[in-house]
């Protein structure tokens, strides 16, 4: 049980975007990728990259802990117009929440603009509306953006 499968997100499509079907792997915990690359937090600030990966697999490990409690599966998405959205929860009675996952506070614009497009696609008469659209930051205050989307750092996120 070191790596975790997330399956990919179905949804009713306004667009004619064909969806990629094959499942994302995150370590159940981060900090086994960052053990084994025997990495210091000195050189993860070398390289974002790595760190947004890594970032972005602790975030999707937390919505998995706090979506098992709700009787939730978390999903991603991403199509062949390159539209990648890090984490989708859905439950039980077909509700469903976008999450992106962005490290640095220069990237919620773009972020929030992905998740806007994303839920523009969405055929909410047969999907449902969004519960809500999020981009978790690594740190920061939260607060809703005047687009409606909301900004959580990953500290204040819990059941």
């Amino acid at each position: 049980m070191v790596i975790e499968d997330q399956p990919a997100w179905a949804p009713h499509l306004r667009s004619k975007s064909v969806l990629r079907n094959a499942a994302k792997r995150h370590f159940s915990d981060p900090s086994l990728a960052v053990a084994a690359l025997r990495a210091t937090p000195a050189r993860l600030l070398e390289d974002f990259e790595l760190f947004g990966l890594l970032f972005e697999s602790m975030v999707v490990r937390d919505l998995r802990i706090y979506a098992q409690a709700a009787d939730a599966v978390v999903y991603h998405y991403r199509d062949n117009t390159n539209l990648e959205i890090d984490a989708i929860v859905e439950t039980a009675s077909g509700r469903w929440a976008a999450f992106e996952a962005k490290l640095g506070h220069g990237q919620i614009d773009d972020a929030a603009a992905n998740l806007l497009r994303f839920a523009g696609r969405v055929n909410t008469k047969r999907s449902g509306k969004p519960a809500t659209l999020v981009v978790i930051v690594a740190t920061g205050y939260g607060y809703t953006r005047d687009d409606g989307v909301a900004v959580i750092p990953i500290g204040a996120m819990g059941p």
